[in-house]
């Protein structure tokens, strides 16, 4: 009777494993704990494993490990987050793998600390998403495991980042944004929000600028609220209080997403304000909220269901392709005519 031939995948059950860090310590791909190291090679031996050299590795199927989410916020709490994780983890859990979810307090990001209970050897590969400090992206970069991120830091698309990353096109959408207000007769036209937050803010920055730029129009950073992200965007008075500091009104607002928009709409209504017939004002996301608020809100959807399989597709394939270039991909995001543009 044959002998079955024991293969890496073997060893990497017998150890608790994933088959990609067995394959680290015999093809010396990556970095492995040097107990890991030991655990691997003394249950080879046991085995009686003999090894080929670069023995290629097959796709992870069940038992293929874990996947962490990394995040700053809770995700279920917006619709972006709700709706691509639901669909992130239906298609990495049909493959096998289990998600992990590590909720980062403001001290382990200022630390750069991983989570305690993360651990690596465990982990077949990482998520980062709505988690824009740079050194700690940085951080996650150099753990040498597969890993995407969704978005990132105000700059991320200007550097070699040494990971995948997806997010959705924000230039074209804004700039058509921005063009419709123009048309119906804006001059002048505000910025809201933090343009340094994330990527996504700086490059929906861009759109705006680049919108403007290409009318003739100049930009007023006296019409424009561009004060660090922080739960104040979401206080009535503290926007009341920045909008009687502006010289003029400007004819509309280009608000970096929808929560902007529809608590600037607030506010601009409590000073007597009509939208968009005094003021126009956009927004950012294509939210659930964007169609109940009154008047409904120009905006840009996103297909967070999209990303999230997309963001699925380029991890695995990081998985099991460690040596491939790395990539930087955008989803087309479509602008939507609600009732707050003239």
């Amino acid at each position: 009777m044959a002998v079955k031939r024991v293969t890496m995948q073997d060893i990497a059950a017998a150890c608790g494993l994933s088959r990609n860090t067995v394959s680290k310590v015999f093809n010396e791909r990556g970095s492995v704990p040097e107990g890991t190291r030991r655990l691997v090679l003394a249950k080879a031996r046991e085995l009686g494993y003999h090894h080929q050299p670069l023995e290629e590795a097959p796709a992870e199927g069940p038992g293929g490990g874990h996947i962490a989410v990394l995040t700053q916020h809770k995700l279920l709490s917006h619709s972006f987050g709700a709706f691509f994780i639901t669909s992130f983890t239906d298609q990495l859990s049909r493959s096998g793998y289990t998600m992990k979810m590590f909720e980062l307090s403001p001290e382990e990001i200022a630390a750069k600390a991983l989570p305690p209970h993360l651990h690596l050897e465990e982990t077949a590969g990482l998520l980062a998403i709505e988690l824009f400090d740079k050194a700690y992206l940085d951080r996650i970069c150099t753990l040498q495991k597969p890993t995407v991120f969704v978005d990132g830091h105000a700059r991320a698309s200007l550097e070699p980042i040494r990971c995948d990353c997806v997010s959705m096109e924000n230039i074209a959408s804004e700039t058509v944004l921005v063009r419709r207000m123009i048309d119906a007769g804006a001059r002048q036209i505000g910025f809201v929000g933090d343009r340094e937050h994330c990527c996504s803010f700086h490059e929906r920055w861009i759109g705006y600028c680049m919108a403007l730029g290409e009318a003739g129009l100049a930009r007023d950073p006296a019409l424009c609220i561009l004060d660090k992200d922080s739960e104040s965007y979401g206080d009535a008075e503290w926007l009341l209080e920045k909008l009687r500091a502006m010289p003029v009104l400007p004819d509309g607002f280009a608000c970096a997403n929808d929560y902007l928009a529809i608590h600037l709409i607030s506010a601009l209504k409590k000073l007597g304000l009509s939208i968009p017939g005094d003021v126009m004002v956009t927004g950012f996301d294509g939210s659930l909220e964007a169609g109940m608020v009154s008047p409904t809100l120009s905006t840009a959807r996103i297909p967070s269901q999209e990303i999230g399989r997309l963001a699925a597709s380029l991890l695995s394939n990081r998985i099991r392709s460690p040596e491939e270039p790395f990539r930087w991909t955008y989803v087309k995001t479509t602008p939507i005519w609600g009732e707050s543009v003239r």
